[in-house]
């Protein structure tokens, strides 16, 4: 596949030491060279960087650059790759890359570096959503997520799953085809039954386990609710650390929601600070309790605030059955007044005081499941469409299983095994039927 030479400025426009012009394509080194004043950039050797100038169109200095060459397939896109750093300010980059553009080089879209480096095989698509995903991470476990996926180990993890599930495609095939194969393992339901069972097992693990994550990827919407002057707002601000809400001793003083984010123990929660739930006349604190149930019925975490130095209330037991089936915690905040509270599992906090945070941060971690972390926590999936793909696939071989139950003949499982192969080929991104066939005749000297 022939593409344009492309360029784009690589870092973040501002002024800075240096700014990086990234050029990508079959002509890089013969375009640049028509502005660089210095060593012929045709010549030189891969992962090389050079000292010289790029020139105005008259002929003169424009500025005083350092050029790095990486010749293909050695550099990210497989292509040749020109990178000009230049001093970093907003004009003199963007003169820099008006230059660039003057010797035919296309301006790049946005993203189309990686995407060349996909289409070029350098990289998967899992591994491409992840160079993504290691600039926007918000936390240090986010970060290990991206670079996991990033150096394959996601993508090793569908391989597998794609090769136990060609095995069986292709050995049902040979039955089918090739039945004078006489060293072929005949395909019985009973010999593909315990294997696809074994398959949809193993991607009901994966899926519990990318639920953590997920969590660590995209961070964890957690809602504090609780009656009013409970003080949520207070305990919003004292994990902030920071006066994000106003705090007032008055009833209703939150209207709508409020949404902020926090690391915990190398996660980022989404805290959303919802208005008292209770019964109101005021039409627009009305509007903020329904927004309130609304997040409510998105949480993924719930954290339920009641007041340490009240008897419980009506609408605080509501409230406990209202959010019994959530991933709960019980916070008991105000532990700096005289206790007239009693419930259990209940973490005692005083957020004006900011004492008991530390305990409700482990509590946090261990009901997400989140305090015990280990170095395969951070090899699952995190992308939600890559869960989705893997959640379709595990319905396919769901499907070959009903098949053997109602005892349909074996050549039939082999449609619902390939729709189940695409589907995790799409996660990496190379599902075909091209590429099926490939892989199968490279398993089996069919035919001989």
């Amino acid at each position: 596949m022939k593409f344009d030479t492309i360029a784009a400025i690589a870092t973040p426009i501002g002024t800075a030491g240096i700014s990086v012009i990234r050029v990508s394509g079959d002509e890089a080194m013969e375009k640049v060279n028509l502005i660089f004043k210095g060593k012929d950039l045709t010549k030189v050797k891969s992962h090389t960087i050079h000292y010289g100038h790029i020139l105005n169109e008259d002929g003169s200095i424009l500025d005083e650059v350092m050029v790095s060459v990486f010749i293909a397939p050695k550099s990210f896109t497989k292509e040749n790759v020109v990178e000009i750093s230049t001093h970093g300010g907003v004009l003199i980059t963007q003169k820099v890359l008006e230059r660039v553009l003057d010797t035919g080089i296309k301006m790049a879209e946005p993203g189309e570096f990686s995407k060349r480096a996909y289409l070029n095989g350098r990289i998967d698509l899992v591994q491409a959503e992840a160079i993504m995903d290691l600039i926007h991470a918000t936390n240090e476990n986010a970060i290990k997520v991206a670079n996991r996926a990033l150096g394959r180990k996601t993508s090793d993890m569908i391989e597998k799953l794609k090769s136990k599930v060609l095995t069986m495609i292709a050995q049902i095939e040979v039955n089918i085809d090739y039945p004078e194969y006489d060293d072929a393992i005949v395909m019985s339901k009973e010999i593909i039954y315990p294997r696809v069972i074994g398959l949809i097992e193993e991607i009901n693990d994966i899926l519990v386990h990318s639920k953590k994550t997920q969590y660590i990827r995209e961070g964890v919407k957690t809602v504090i609710v609780g009656r009013p002057n409970v003080g949520k707002s207070s305990l919003l601000n004292a994990l902030l650390d920071e006066e994000r809400a106003i705090v007032s001793d008055v009833e209703g003083t939150t209207r709508d929601t409020i949404d902020a984010y926090v690391n915990l123990g190398g996660i980022t929660l989404q805290l959303i600070d919802t208005a008292g739930i209770r019964k109101t006349d005021d039409f627009v604190e009305k509007i903020g309790v329904e927004r309130s149930k609304k997040a409510l019925e998105q949480a993924e975490l719930v954290l339920l605030v009641l007041d340490l130095s009240k008897n419980l209330t009506d609408l605080d037991k509501d409230l406990l059955e209202e959010t019994k089936n959530y991933n709960r915690i019980i916070i008991g905040n105000k532990k700096d007044l005289p206790k007239k509270l009693e419930i259990e599992t209940v973490v005692e906090i005083s957020s004006l005081a900011k004492d008991g945070l530390e305990n409700l941060e482990k509590e946090i971690l261990r009901t997400l499941k989140l305090d015990k972390l280990n170095d395969k926590d951070f090899n699952y999936l995190s992308n939600v469409r890559h869960i989705q793909k893997l959640k379709e696939a595990r319905t396919a071989l769901e499907s070959v299983v009903d098949g053997i139950n109602m005892d349909m003949p074996v050549d039939l499982y082999a449609v619902d095994l390939t729709r189940a192969w695409n589907l995790l080929g799409e996660i990496l991104g190379n599902a075909n039927y091209g590429d099926l066939l490939t892989e199968l005749f490279s398993k089996f000297c069919l035919g001989k």
